[in-house]
């Protein structure tokens, strides 16, 4: 599954855009410094979800939306369009 898949189903189980968990983030304080696990155990606890999808989140907050070129047109699995993520939601598109 793509990074930019993970958001996306994330976005279709929590009704959330990657955008709007940015905002509850920087609400609650998380930021680059934070450290994953935490942000990792409030996802569960508010939003149920599992690590591999609470780990797309965490890249998110504490990096922004750039992710490494090394999976752009890898043509595996985990193959991405773009080295950006899109985090304005699925019906943005």
């Amino acid at each position: 599954m793509s990074f930019q898949a993970y958001l996306d189903n994330i976005e279709l189980k929590t009704g959330k855009t990657p955008n709007e968990f940015l905002a509850l983030a920087k609400e609650k304080g998380f930021g680059a410094q934070t450290k994953a696990g935490e942000i990792v155990a409030w996802l569960k606890k508010d939003f149920d979800l599992g690590r591999g999808h609470a780990m797309a989140l965490v890249h998110v907050i504490k990096n922004g939306p750039q992710i490494s070129d090394k999976h752009v047109d890898s043509g595996g699995s985990h193959s991405d369009d773009s080295d950006m993520l899109r985090l304005d939601g699925i019906k943005n598109r």
